[in-house]
């Protein structure tokens, strides 16, 4: 059994090796063997392409702010492990995570001695998850984001008070499919019998898809633009203003800290689920948490701003649909800005596409890579850009300082692409770990 965290990390990451294995039978053995401790939690469960986390963040700062204690469950982390499973957004402790690890640790090894197998890495992390909320830290709500797709995700071993679907793109095709149908049959399978699913999914065939999967499971489906709802009121002092309408609510003038249009849809589904839930579930939420836990909501490596100046924003898009989303927020706010480029990505997303999305707002960009087993080489990424001002560096903290030494007052640094990669950057630059100095012409 495990003392210490050092013992309980490194037991957590050697299951790494393993891979991505689809389907929940690992979760449902470990589940039985310990009485269905996910039975006594309610929970909403978010899947989709993109927004995952944003909507999971709009939806936790609301609930907190009713007075509600509400555990999440999300991946992958930017800042440490431990955020992954979080109460109230402070991550679990050190010594929480050791003892939900020597719940599982017995059935786990017990589990790897049957025909199913070692569980994977995230299976280990979701069991901790579900047995913290359930057995050491009971929360009024839980929200479980999906790790990859979401039939045969670790986590669709809940029973949601109610289902999300952000949206369908194309990302983990290798996974999921080659179509959006058949990536959106992935994500429709948290669907459950009688239970309601809110969506912003948009292309037809996904609608198609969740349309249908709703019906023959008799879920109450809510569709964005059609159940519900926003009015993009603008941009201003690096908020956005929005209306919200449904059949259950009208507010007026919000305001929120993320930026991007795409940020107002992800906040309507989250209002569109509180809505759902206030009036069917009884979880009261009045008016001024709504106002207030849009307005705080923030969630890191999603059009973040580090610094001023030089201004640096960071975002973790990482799929064709978020580099489209970054790429307009790009323009929203920094229309005349010279926008410099610093990008990083995996070899298994479709950086063809992602890096000529983002070349036509970029004024430069510079490719580089990331000590993590999937990232693609530099000038792997320099290759398929037709940028006219490009560069490759394979060391990122040297091209990073280099962009930060000679920025101007016009310049707007953006680093981009893979969360491990943001994660990686932003720790550096919030520890103050890359040093650099003016050039002569900002002196």
């Amino acid at each position: 059994m495990f003392k210490t965290i050092e013992e309980t990390m490194q037991w957590i990451h050697q299951l790494l090796p393993h891979g991505i294995k689809p389907g929940t039978m690992r979760m449902e053995w470990v589940l039985e063997k310990l009485n269905h401790p996910e039975r006594s939690l309610r929970t909403i469960h978010v899947g989709g392409t993109n927004g995952k986390g944003s909507t999971v963040s709009f939806l936790r700062n609301i609930y907190q702010k009713a007075g509600f204690e509400v555990g999440t469950f999300t991946s992958p982390y930017i800042t440490n492990f431990n955020e992954r499973i979080s109460v109230n957004g402070k991550g679990i402790s050190d010594e929480d995570l050791i003892k939900a690890a020597n719940i599982i640790y017995p059935y786990v090894k017990e589990l790897e001695n049957t025909d199913l197998g070692t569980p994977t890495e995230f299976e280990v992390v979701t069991l901790i998850g579900i047995v913290y909320f359930a057995k050491i830290h009971y929360c009024d709500l839980v929200i479980f984001e999906v790790g990859l797709g979401g039939r045969l995700d670790s986590t669709n071993v809940i029973a949601p008070l109610a289902s999300i679907i952000t949206n369908v793109g194309m990302d983990h095709m290798q996974y999921l499919g080659n179509t959006i149908k058949e990536i959106a049959r992935e994500k429709a399978g948290i669907i459950k019998s009688g239970t309601a699913v809110i969506t912003a999914a948009d292309h037809p065939d996904a609608l198609e898809v969740i349309k249908e999967t709703a019906e023959r499971k008799h879920a109450k489906l809510y569709i964005y633009g059609q159940s519900f709802h926003v009015t993009d009121c603008g941009a201003r002092d690096n908020e956005e203003c929005f209306d919200f309408k449904s059949r259950f609510s009208h507010y007026s003038h919000l305001t929120t800290k993320m930026r991007g249009t795409h940020q107002l849809t992800n906040a309507a589904v989250a209002l569109m689920t509180v809505d759902y839930l206030k009036t069917y579930f009884a979880l009261h939420v009045e008016e001024e948490h709504v106002i207030e836990g849009i307005k705080e909501t923030q969630w890191p490596g999603r059009f973040e701003m580090l610094s001023k100046d030089p201004l640096v924003v960071l975002d973790g898009a990482h799929n064709p649909e978020g580099v489209h989303a970054l790429a307009e927020t790009i323009r929203r706010y920094y229309q005349g800005r010279s926008i410099k480029v610093l990008y990083a990505s995996l070899k298994d997303k479709n950086n063809s596409v992602m890096v000529e999305e983002i070349g036509k707002t970029a004024d430069s960009m510079t490719f580089t890579t990331f000590d993590f087993p999937k990232s693609a080489e530099a000038n792997e990424l320099y290759s398929l850009s037709n940028h006219p001002h490009k560069a490759m560096a394979d060391n990122w903290k040297i091209a990073l300082t280099e962009m930060l030494s000679e920025a101007s007052e016009n310049d707007v640094i953006i680093v981009m692409g893979s969360l491990y990669f943001i994660s990686e950057v932003r720790q550096s630059f919030l520890s103050n770990e890359l040093q650099w100095r003016f050039s002569d012409e900002k002196r």
